[in-house]
């Protein structure tokens, strides 16, 4: 038996139970076999994985759900899956949990968020109907779930579709605010132009809409996913996805951009972000999508970013799966700029420690070899420094490539020469600026996925690699300058 190579519309949206045991039993076996499999991040036990959704803290416990599709590396009949930790770095399956089984979510359960809820987890989502003509419906829909995982979904929806906004009216973020709860809502309004919807309530269950939110003036583009409002640092910062907006807008290279806005404060009585900044991308890789933030109760921001991109292939998708969700990110305000870091808990999956040091120079220094790929990497080099730090290396010319130039403040990744070849229309390198001084990296290698953390979390660069098992050193070239640092191999996922 083959997997499906070419998927048709009666395939995606076959119910699961429909489908044949034997052709599950051999995508299983088949995603088991696959070499890029991950060893501490999250990835579907088959199948897509997409949007993070519902990222909370309930019952003691810290609860992760994503989109998911299990039955194929393609955008099908959507669920959400369930996860549960206690450290944030090691997560247990709990399974399938929101399936479409209601005539307010019959072709998909969508993207959306949870808030604990009196002794409940709410869950609010949006549901996926299609008629006969296969025209489509969206319903904000939501759900209660108890210390036990049982989820009870609301006999109504929360809102209904609106004729002021087209079919992609998605994603509802619920989060309370001064007494109050406020939904935010990716939607495109009847001018095909991206917005973001604010509603209020006191109940979760009857909302009222307050109207567009404001936060900018200029055009975002043909649709906005994945809002997300947290507070950190008494300022806010707004995350969301904005599809097709303008390169003259924004500088980006992937095919839809996450990025976000700092404000001053929420003010609800006009619907607004006070004194917003200029947009910015919320990653400088080539990877991040649909990050999900909360404010935790114990203080921190903790985000979680869909490592993948809609309507792109990975070399993954022949062996039955697709993407991953990034390790878990606290987000903070510092001197009004977004500094994202490796939750502190990401120690905890450190084994063996190895120091190095040295002298850049154009002759190739050698960090280590034949590294397992699951590593993490800390390095300090000094300011008025040029070089190339290479992972994934069998020589200086191949692997991963991190250009760097600190007296200029420049950075670049390569990846054309990291193995597999894919998403070629959209370049094989990113460019963007870093402070000036001392750079300070710290990456955590996963087999097939990169996480780049630049000067204490200023900058993240994300990236999906799928190198040669023989691409297994770590290279250093340059000039004018020391190094200092410690590499340590991680274990995996408990």
């Amino acid at each position: 038996m083959n997997l499906i190579d070419q998927w048709t519309t009666e395939q995606r949206y076959l119910p699961y139970h429909k489908w044949e045991s034997d052709y599950v039993k051999h995508l299983l076996d088949t995603v088991n076999q696959s070499k890029w499999r991950t060893t501490f991040h999250i990835q579907p036990p088959s199948g897509l994985l997409n949007d993070p959704n519902g990222f909370s803290f309930y019952d003691g416990k810290w609860h992760l759900f994503y989109q998911a599709y299990p039955m194929g590396p393609v955008h099908g009949l959507k669920s959400w899956y369930h996860l549960t930790s206690t450290n944030l770095v090691d997560w247990k399956d709990i399974g399938l949990a929101l399936i479409p089984d209601s005539k307010f979510d019959s072709h998909g359960v969508y993207s959306g968020s949870a808030l604990p809820y009196n002794d409940k987890l709410f869950l609010a989502y949006t549901g996926n109907v299609r008629d006969a003509n296969w025209n489509r419906q969206s319903f904000q829909l939501g759900a209660l779930m108890d210390q036990n995982n049982q989820i009870e979904k609301l006999d109504q929806p929360l809102i209904l579709p609106s004729n002021d906004y087209t079919e992609h009216f998605r994603d509802p973020q619920v989060f309370s605010y001064n007494n109050h709860y406020f939904l935010l809502l990716g939607a495109q309004d009847q001018q095909l132009k991206g917005k973001i919807l604010t509603y209020q309530s006191d109940d979760l269950h009857n909302w009222n809409l307050l109207g567009e939110l404001k936060f900018t003036k200029e055009d975002m583009g043909f649709m906005i996913e994945c809002p997300n409002l947290v507070f950190t640092n008494n300022q806010v910062v707004l995350l969301f996805c904005p599809q097709g907006i303008s390169h003259d807008k924004l500088d980006y290279q992937n095919i839809y951009p996450n990025t976000y806005v700092i404000g001053d404060n929420f003010n609800p009585t006009n619907n607004s972000l006070t004194n917003p900044s200029q947009l910015k991308n919320l990653d400088e890789g080539f990877d991040v999508y649909a990050t999900q933030a909360f404010n935790a109760p114990d203080g921190r921001v903790l985000a979680s970013s869909w490592i993948g991109l809609p309507e792109i292939s990975y070399p993954s998708d022949k062996d039955g799966w697709a993407h991953l969700l990034s390790t878990v990110k606290e987000l903070t305000i510092e001197q009004n700029q977004l500094i994202q870091r490796p939750v502190v808990e990401m120690k905890e999956l450190r084994e063996t420690k190895r120091t190095i040091e040295g002298t850049l120079s154009a002759q190739v220094a050698t960090l280590a070899k034949n590294m397992e790929h699951h590593y993490e990497l800390k390095l300090t080099i000094d300011k008025a420094t040029t070089g190339c730090l290479t992972l994934f290396a069998t020589d200086k010319n191949s692997g991963l490539m991190l250009h760097f130039d600190t007296q200029n403040g420049t950075m670049s990744v390569n990846r054309k020469n990291a193995g597999l070849s894919f998403a070629e229309d959209y370049g094989y390198q990113r460019d963007f600026t870093i402070d000036k001084g001392s750079l300070n990296l710290q990456i955590f290698v996963d087999v097939s996925v990169v996480e780049i953390f630049i000067n204490d979390g200023k900058q993240v660069a994300t990236t999906r690699v799928f190198p040669n098992e023989t691409n297994s050193d770590i290279l250093l070239t340059g000039q004018d300058g020391h190094f200092s640092g410690n590499i340590w191999t991680l274990r995996s996922m408990k």
